[in-house]
């Protein structure tokens, strides 16, 4: 298998990021260029589908015989949630998302999360982040590989070169920064690969140096 980058295009293939015990593959799908991601526990094969933003057909595919435990919506907007009523009448998999959006995402939420929580992928785990500013109830997901860096999925709060879009409100701006610098930044080292809903991946010690100028420049 080629090594990761995690650039991905609609309609192209998926690109698998092989970890010690975690498997993450990253499809993009949908007219808004969205990102789903599939984690498998490599000790169990469950599996669990970040943001089934679009495509269903597309994302069942991906699931393939292993079937889906769980499926985590990042935020209530709609791109991100497109497939979700589909891959959950096909998979029979509990819902998940952050308790301030739930009532945002037309499928109902079996399980609502809140910072700190633990969601189970198999024998790993991703940990809830809470992030406030793109939507009220964003939420970031770290798996903490014992055997590398941590890996953090952003949904639409940050990417390379910036947070999420808050549609140029100071508030939600102020807040989102704040979340993304205390709890992500003060929290996490420079080695962590970042994965967002959009677009291509990075690393928190690409993006580090640039957050002043972005509190500096408001978005």
């Amino acid at each position: 298998m080629s090594e990761y980058h995690g650039n991905v295009k609609v309609g192209g293939p998926a690109q698998t990021h092989e970890l010690a015990k975690l498997m993450i593959t990253k499809v993009a799908v949908g007219p808004m260029d969205n990102n789903a991601y599939l984690l498998r526990c490599r000790q169990t094969d469950e599996q669990v589908l970040i943001d089934a933003a679009n495509e269903a057909d597309t994302l069942l595919r991906l699931i393939g015989e292993a079937g889906l435990a769980r499926v985590i919506t990042t935020h209530r907007h709609q791109d991100h949630w497109e497939a979700l009523a589909e891959v959950v009448a096909r998979t029979g998999a509990t819902t998940v998302a952050g308790r301030h959006d739930a009532e945002g995402i037309p499928v109902p939420t079996d399980q609502l999360v809140d910072d700190g929580d633990h969601i189970a992928v198999g024998r790993c785990s991703l940990r809830v982040i809470h992030l406030v500013g793109h939507t009220p109830g964003s939420i970031a997901l770290v798996y903490d590989d014992p055997d590398g860096a941590p890996h953090l999925f952003t949904g639409d709060s940050l990417f390379p070169g910036g947070v999420g879009n808050t549609q140029g409100d100071k508030a939600r701006f102020t807040s989102l920064i704040d979340d993304v610098e205390t709890k992500v930044f003060g929290t996490l080292p420079d080695e962590t690969w970042v994965y967002p809903g959009h677009g291509s991946d990075t690393t928190l010690g690409t993006e580090r140096p640039n957050v002043a100028e972005w509190r500096e420049r408001g978005w």
